[in-house]
């Protein structure tokens, strides 16, 4: 019986940093046939061995292939490389990091060229890419059709979760888990700072500290659930009340421990504008509000 081969899809990735490096590689060791191109063309010779093809220049990588992957410095210079080349027909996949307005700009960009488009960011780093059970993925935006065409080849790397046609949602959904993940290093910081001092090693604090930081994470779905009813005393545990109540202990603790309170002031400050709008047996949602513009 003869058995038939399934063509795997060619793909040119444009940009050769440690992550573009990652994708090339992953894409490779799954047999996919790969064109690559890079600024500094030293970058190319390790992957070259491995059997890409190096492009003479961006052109000639974006005439190669209808699959057009970008993982560049930022959207300056996906701009500046992609300008002398011809992207009509092309398929472009954005995963460059970038603002939500940056890549709605470079998807009507990229349709005024004649190429289809889909934006991507990335929650991973690179010694994530081609480890499945590293967790690592890939948020995308842009067309649909598009995304559904090339989600075989897209999920090599890292899983894909699909967000919108928006283009920039991909982008806002990144720096959004991103900007938690920073409060949630400044909440480390702070925690860590308290007991710098003391006899107490960092190493036993540690597994407190994560699990707790676990302990707390569900939070977020009461938070949403009260966003999506307009109703912020919905399911209340502690109310704004009791815990702007709390707050001068934090900051007593931090003063007598020497440690700056500047993580967590501004929190707090949100918090007691909060409650002096009357709104003390609300959860802490309402802060959200404030934030908004």
């Amino acid at each position: 019986m003869a058995q038939t081969t399934v063509e795997k899809t060619s793909v040119t990735l444009l940009g050769l940093g440690a992550m573009g490096t990652a994708l090339a590689r992953t894409w490779l060791a799954a047999g996919h046939p790969v064109t690559v191109w890079n600024r500094t063309p030293t970058r190319s010779a390790p992957l070259a061995a491995e059997g890409a093809r190096v492009a003479d220049g961006a052109a000639a990588a974006v005439a190669a292939n209808t699959l057009v992957v970008v993982c560049l410095l930022d959207d300056a210079s996906v701009e500046e490389t992609l300008a002398g080349t011809d992207l009509a027909g092309r398929d472009l996949v954005n995963l460059t990091t970038s603002t939500p307005a940056e890549a709605r700009a470079r998807a009507e960009w990229a349709r005024e060229r004649g190429a289809r488009y889909l934006d991507g960011g990335i929650m991973a780093v690179p010694p994530m890419i081609g480890v499945p059970e590293a967790g690592g993925y890939v948020f995308y935006s842009g067309s649909r059709e598009l995304f559904e065409r090339h989600a075989e080849t897209l999920r090599v790397p890292a899983g894909t979760t699909y967000v919108g046609e928006d283009a920039g949602f991909a982008a806002l959904h990144d720096v959004a888990l991103l900007s938690a993940m920073y409060g949630m290093f400044a909440g480390a910081a702070h925690a860590f700072a308290l007991i710098r001092k003391e006899d107490i090693d960092p190493a036993s604090l540690a597994p407190l500290l994560a699990d707790w930081l676990v302990a707390m994470a569900p939070a977020v779905h009461q938070t949403a659930d009260q966003l999506r009813s307009g109703d912020y005393t919905k399911g209340v545990v502690s109310n704004l009340a009791m815990q702007v109540a709390g707050t001068p202990t934090f900051l007593s603790t931090a003063e007598q421990q020497g440690v700056s309170p500047e993580l967590l002031s501004p929190y707090f400050a949100l918090m007691r504008r909060r409650l002096s709008e009357g709104s003390g047996e609300e959860d802490l949602t309402g802060v959200i509000d404030l934030l908004v513009r």
